[in-house]
């Protein structure tokens, strides 16, 4: 018998049937007067989530696009800007950033550990920085970043633009822009949303919208101007690109499911699921990458013990139903990268745990006897 496959890697994350049937539907025009009204209401409700008292974007592309989106409406060359990376992903924005004639400082913490705001303090003294860069989760290494207190920090430096890259946090870690200092937040549909991938979203407050009217009439980048798309978030019935309907949809439908479960509700399940998972990984005697007290809620990077195969793992776990993520730069082949955000259900992580076991048995790790132990550790973090 062929099991079915579950994907369970950080992302795109598995998509529940209401929002697969959202982009099922039949596509419509774009100034459609039915989807005008469905789109003003998915702008609005994505600001109205992230606390944003500025414009929220949200647009065809990827998270990547929203990266450099904030770098483009918040700096000009020449400027200072600082990164503050903790993985892979924290250290792409170094790349977008040296493209544009920038000055740039880059913290690179060791994986699976994250900077202090004392220590960002410290370097954001040394000079006068534009804007600043902070991955809330890099899921390359899962360590989740301390964005609310950096904020408070942030406060002594009002002439920064702290950005956060919520791409694997939002949707399933609180972030509030409002009360935790940020200026901008950008994100991605395929995650935590659990829509598909497709939908670059960000979010800018009100200094961070001032900003970009600083840096003059026009800026170098043109689809990513926050002034070619604040009429059209405003209105969207007129027209700069064309939207993807669909997934319009579908995020409207992410949406939906957010509010029925009430944000703190579902932030509260991404703590539970991921102590969980954890706890059932622990149990088969796997051990996490990141740092006591800076796991993140939404996936677990996970080393290997002495002497695995990892992509015998991999493959086989992918056998056993389950698509699971490899590591990435000096972690490949060292770990596993398994997600569980968004909407991930309790048959989700439970099929995940035992097709691990499974896989362990076949590889001689887990005696047969020893078979249930990480299910149980699970399934007893889930009832607790």
């Amino acid at each position: 018998m062929i099991n079915r496959k579950i994907v369970m890697i950080p992302g795109p994350t598995p998509v529940v049937r209401s929002i697969q049937d959202q982009m099922g539907r039949d596509t419509c025009a774009f100034g459609d007067a039915a989807f005008v009204k469905d789109y003003k209401e998915v702008i609005d409700g994505v600001k109205e989530m992230f606390q944003c008292d500025g414009q929220a974007f949200v647009l065809a592309g990827s998270g990547t696009m929203a990266m450099e989106m904030a770098i483009a409406n918040s700096t000009k060359a020449g400027d200072n800007m600082l990164i503050v990376s903790h993985g892979f992903f924290g250290d792409r924005f170094l790349d977008v950033i040296k493209r544009k004639g920038i000055n740039v400082d880059i913290m690179q913490s060791e994986w699976g550990k994250v900077f202090t705001p004392e220590e960002i303090k410290a370097q954001l003294k040394t000079k006068k920085y534009a804007a600043m860069t902070v991955t809330h989760v890099d899921t390359a290494t899962g360590a989740k970043a301390p964005i609310e207190e950096i904020g408070e920090m942030m406060k002594e430096f009002p002439e920064t633009i702290y950005i956060v890259d919520g791409v694997a946090a939002s949707a399933g870690i609180d972030e509030r822009m409002t009360d935790m200092n940020i200026d901008i937040i950008l994100t991605g549909s395929q995650k935590a949303f659990g829509v598909a991938p497709g939908l670059a979203i960000l979010c800018a407050n009100q200094k961070s919208l001032a900003r970009r009217k600083e840096l003059g009439d026009t800026i170098p980048e043109y689809f990513i101007d926050y002034e070619k798309w604040i009429p059209i978030m405003n209105d969207p019935s007129k027209y700069f690109g064309t939207p993807a309907i669909n997934l319009i949809w579908a995020m409207q439908e992410s949406l939906r499911i957010i509010k029925a479960e009430g944000l703190e509700n579902r932030y509260a399940r991404h703590k539970k699921i991921s102590a969980a998972m954890r706890a059932g990984l622990k149990a088969l005697g796997f051990s996490i990458l990141a740092e006591e007290g800076h796991q993140a809620e939404t996936l677990s990077n996970v080393l290997y013990m002495d002497g695995v195969d990892d992509v015998m793992f991999r493959n086989l776990v992918q056998e056993e139903g389950i698509i699971v993520a490899g590591g990435l730069a000096a972690y490949a082949g060292k770990m596993f990268r398994i997600g569980h955000m968004g909407n991930v259900d309790t048959h989700d992580l439970i099929s995940s745990m035992a097709a691990i076991e499974r896989t362990m048995y076949r590889m001689n790790l887990l005696k047969k006897e020893e078979l249930g132990k990480g299910v149980a550790a699970l399934m007893q973090g889930l009832v607790d």
